[in-house]
């Protein structure tokens, strides 16, 4: 698969531009390279669709905050629309805003791409890291069974609107008749036809409330707050236009050992003062079992120790990621006199200047008790001098 062009690149700006040169910038790519006015041109084609996906992400706060750091592998799993599958109308319907209603291309639009819809579902660790299936309920707008999604009632048809003529929309003079103001027609709002004897079941609007079962793939890798997207299954568009899609936002459940960094899971290994210091073989929990660390002799309090492998698989089908073992060497609050006695030996052989560490440490209470007894002289003598001179 051919590898993408740096966003920034596709629009032409500095990667400090603000929204606005952003969406100046691809207001005029988008009407550059428009397939009205490149007929049968593909590179234009593939240009009008680049700029778009570009947009899309750049013109997001948070999608650009991710891809300014991890490029377009960050927006793994993120939704970003396939414009490379999409129709023109639809894009531009997706971005009217900036068109001002006309798609660039002047006179009424297309009919609108339907209604995204939004859901969510919970998952464990475990299921990030193997992926899982999960089954989700929802409710949407949908066409009436009975019209067919004509709002007619069976039997009757829709007629042209007599209001605009079928245009749906109505030009009215403005300002002592300077120039003319475009609105919606009221009376068909926008549909340029109108029904004489509406549907009864969805009293002439052509939708109803349906609910819905899917069963939704959960794709190993994903990360807490992203979303799968099912395409089509949001709500029908306007006359024939294409459906939105259906947004199905992870939540990771936390886990009662693991807590994630990226692709790696972090784990805290707690071990005894004399397995830090003479080495031993631990026993730790992985999503997939058990597994045995080895435990280096003179491990550090807060050493990080690495199994390989047994962290979670990259979602854009990279990499397994790593357990990180982060060792807490635990003090035990009580000993018994067998213990205690043989610490207090061993205390006895101990060179306090061995360590480095330890060697500063000793060096600045040292300096500081000095100076603390120095100080405490001087405040002696002052009150000393005061009495005297009373």
């Amino acid at each position: 698969m051919a590898s993408k062009r740096d966003y920034y690149e596709v629009l032409g700006v500095d990667r400090s531009a603000s929204a606005d040169a952003i969406k100046s910038a691809y207001r005029k790519a988008a009407l550059k390279f428009h397939p009205d006015k490149n007929p049968g041109d593909k590179e234009a084609e593939h240009k009008f669709k680049e700029a778009s996906e570009a947009y899309e992400v750049l013109s997001d706060t948070d999608k650009r905050a991710r891809y300014d750091q991890f490029g377009h592998a960050g927006l793994g799993g993120t939704a970003v629309h396939d414009y490379e599958h999409m129709r023109y109308d639809d894009i531009f319907s997706m971005f009217h805003d900036i068109f001002g209603g006309g798609g660039g291309g002047g006179g009424r639009r297309g009919p609108s791409r339907g209604y995204d819809l939004e859901t969510q579902v919970q998952i464990s660790l475990l299921e990030v890291a193997q992926g899982c299936q999960r089954e989700v309920d929802f409710t949407r707008q949908d066409v009436c069974e009975t019209c067919s999604g004509s709002g007619a009632k069976p039997g009757s048809k829709r007629r042209v609107c007599s209001t605009c003529g079928g245009r749906g929309q109505v030009a009215q003079r403005g300002f002592g008749g300077m120039f003319q103001v475009v609105t919606t027609c009221p009376a068909c709002l926008g549909q340029g036809s109108t029904v004489d004897k509406p549907c009864p079941t969805c009293d002439g609007s052509g939708r109803g409330t349906k609910k819905r079962n899917l069963t939704v793939k959960i794709p190993p890798g994903i990360h807490d707050g992203q979303a799968v997207r099912v395409r089509g299954e949001g709500e029908p568009g306007e006359q024939g236009a294409s459906r939105g899609d259906l947004l199905v936002y992870v939540r990771v459940k936390e886990h009662e050992f693991f807590h994630r960094r990226e692709n790696d899971l972090v784990l805290e290994v707690p071990v005894s003062i004399a397995q830090a210091a003479l080495g031993a073989d631990v026993e730790v929990p992985t999503l997939f079992g058990k597994s045995n660390l080895h435990v280096e002799s003179g491990t550090q309090h807060g050493q990080v120790l690495t199994l390989k492998g047994l962290g979670l698989p990259d979602l854009q089908g990279g990499r397994q990621g790593n357990l990180l073992c982060q060792v807490h060497v635990a003090v035990p609050r009580r000993l018994t006199r067998k213990q205690e006695q043989l610490l207090r030996e061993y205390a006895a052989t101990e060179d306090h200047t061995v360590s480095p560490i330890q060697k500063t440490f000793f060096e600045k209470l040292k300096d500081y008790l000095v100076g603390t007894e120095s100080a405490a002289g001087g405040v002696d003598d002052k009150a000393g001098a005061g009495k005297s001179a009373s």
